[in-house]
């Protein structure tokens, strides 16, 4: 059955990770033929495995539908916009899936456990944003909120795999450190966000991350779910016979230094 992770083989994961991408990429052609928009917000806890759900999502489809937005700490001009200005412009037109990597609210998470912002201008954000997020339902963009939850024990564990693997070192912060050391207040602050903004027309579903395989597997299944979508039929094209020149080029560029076969 292959090495197993977490009681969930290899194998097993592969094969129904495919058929889950061959299912999106379904999605992807219902989306570009019907126009249809979304966003997909993605928050949860530092290292609860929010980018790597993201890119199984989109590894196998076009990222002209599925588009990522994973936005850096705000410029100083950006601080002088009105909030949501900077993840509007970001919003999906017709035949397009926006997926956030962390969303407006990193306010709510955060800006608040990190004191960036006030109290006051966390309670008026928790309060707007609910009107916000009705506004992009009622304009007709399906909006889908993800918090992946990891325990204490599995967080600890992946830090500690970040710092002793040269390829992970790069996702180990000092806001990362701050998050760990600050975990109740992390505690609070979500909970205050999602009983806040969990609505009717907007829910937090919440996606238990200890299990990465797991997770990413019931979330896009989850997020296939949420559409009414139809298959649109394929129609593979023929290839059309290369046409030829007097003078033919060769095949291969004459020009430019071939790097070394090192492998």
């Amino acid at each position: 059955m292959g090495k197993k992770e977490n009681g969930l083989s290899r194998k097993v994961y592969q094969h129904a990770l495919y058929d889950l991408q061959v299912e999106l990429c379904h999605l992807q052609a219902w989306f570009k033929s019907s126009g249809e928009r979304a966003i997909v917000v993605f928050e949860g806890r530092d290292a609860a495995g929010k980018g790597g759900v993201i890119k199984r999502i989109t590894e196998r489809v076009s990222p002209r539908v599925f588009r990522t937005v994973a936005l850096p700490a705000p410029s100083e001009r950006e601080k002088t916009q009105l909030y949501a200005q900077r993840y509007i412009q970001h919003f999906p037109a017709a035949g397009e899936i926006v997926l956030f990597d962390r969303s407006w609210y990193n306010r709510a998470g955060v800006e608040r456990v990190m004191g960036f912002t006030d109290q006051a201008s966390v309670d008026r954000f928790l309060e707007s944003t609910v009107f916000f997020e009705r506004e992009i339902a009622s304009a007709g963009i399906k909006l889908i909120k993800y918090f992946l939850h990891v325990g204490k024990e599995e967080q600890e564990k992946r830090f500690l795999s970040r710092m002793t693997d040269p390829v992970k070192h790069w996702k180990l912060s000092g806001m990362d450190l701050d998050s760990y050391r600050l975990w109740d207040q992390y505690s609070a602050a979500y909970d205050d966000m999602i009983g806040s903004t969990h609505t009717l027309e907007a829910p937090w579903f919440i996606v238990d991350a200890d299990d990465k395989k797991r997770a990413r597997l019931n979330c896009i299944s989850h997020l296939l779910d949420q559409f009414d979508y139809e298959r649109i039929p394929f129609k593979a094209p023929d290839l059309p016979p290369r046409e030829h020149l007097p003078n033919v080029p060769p095949d291969r560029p004459r020009y430019g230094t071939t790097i070394p076969q090192r492998f």
